[in-house]
């Protein structure tokens, strides 16, 4: 099987354009005709004759003009808001882009544990008020660090913890899988896995379990020093118990690079807070975003021209 025929439809991912992502393709597969459809137009012409559609949104309008799609290759992590029916139905297979977003955002966690452990934050302001004074900080080694949601990016997370002498506690669904942290707790046992943790990573999916996870109750567990940093969805925190636990001194700090809602309102008392730092849902942002989608999506089609099936592919949703 020969795959020839891919359409990149138009999209920004993080701001980034998508001839970046087509460039990164055709090198990966320089036997394939890429085609970017930067138009409504070109959308429809695009995906008549493509096998692979690559994409954010994906909707049942534009399906409808796809003869040939054997793949559509999502360049997001998440796939709930594609046609998944449809797909199903016609046998089109769907991968997704979990992956790669590990790297940054497990920077983006290690980076804000640090700089509320040494005291950036605090330095900067003393800084523009000119003051040169003794700045007492702490630090990230010998301390425990709770991962919530052991997926890639989880994971990455753990792995770029190896080099501050931490000890590590994950939460996963299937504990019994085991996992890279020292200890694995199931949600259910989620007390017990963060009581003692001074730093909190939430990396996890949102989902009927994990909505609104960290509530008024688990804010009262938690370590009161523990610096809480949330890459996941904002919906996993109640904010409200969020809001009431920095006033009340249940936790120490808070990072939040996803809010609910999203985006803040202007007027909410997060904003206010010294020992809280937002930034807006930022951390899956890489210059490389578009270098590791090309690599699945290479991969993939790769594969299916040796198999002669497009199943078991990297990252497949199983529909």
């Amino acid at each position: 099987m020969c795959v020839t025929e891919i359409a990149i439809l138009r999209q920004k991912a993080h701001g980034l354009p998508v001839e970046s992502y087509a460039d990164a393709v055709r090198e990966r597969l320089p036997e394939a005709t890429v085609t970017v459809a930067r138009t409504p137009e070109q959308e429809r012409a695009a995906v008549e004759t493509a096998t692979v559609v690559s994409a954010g949104p994906f909707d049942d309008e534009l399906l409808d003009y796809a003869r040939e799609i054997q793949l559509f290759a999502s360049i997001y992590a998440g796939y709930d808001h594609l046609p998944l029916d449809e797909f199903a139905e016609r046998e089109i297979a769907l991968t997704t882009a979990s992956g790669v977003h590990g790297p940054n955002i497990a920077e983006h966690v290690i980076g804000a544990f640090l700089a509320f452990t040494r005291r950036f934050f605090e330095a900067r302001r003393r800084q523009r008020e000119r003051q040169w004074r003794a700045l007492q900080s702490g630090e990230l080694a010998g301390s425990t660090v709770a991962v919530v949601g052991l997926g890639a990016i989880g994971q990455a997370i753990v792995d770029r913890l190896a080099g501050f002498d931490v000890d590590t506690v994950g939460v996963r669904y299937s504990p019994e899988k085991g996992g890279p942290t020292d200890e694995v707790y199931g949600f259910d046992e989620i007390h017990e896995a963060v009581t003692d943790a001074e730093y909190v990573a939430v990396a996890c999916p949102l989902t009927d379990a994990t909505e609104e996870l960290f509530d008024e109750q688990l804010f009262r567990t938690m370590h009161p020093e523990a610096i809480f940093v949330n890459v996941a969805r904002g919906g996993v925190v109640d904010t409200d118990a969020l809001t009431s636990a920095i006033q009340s001194n249940y936790i120490g700090a808070a990072q939040l690079d996803v809010t609910d809602p999203e985006p803040l309102p202007e007027d909410h008392p997060l904003w206010g807070f010294d020992n809280v730092f937002v930034t807006p849902h930022a951390s899956g942002h890489t210059p490389e975003y578009y270098e590791r989608t090309a690599d699945i999506l290479a991969e993939n089609v790769r594969r299916a021209a040796e198999t002669g099936e497009w199943d078991g592919l990297r990252n497949q949703i199983p529909l």
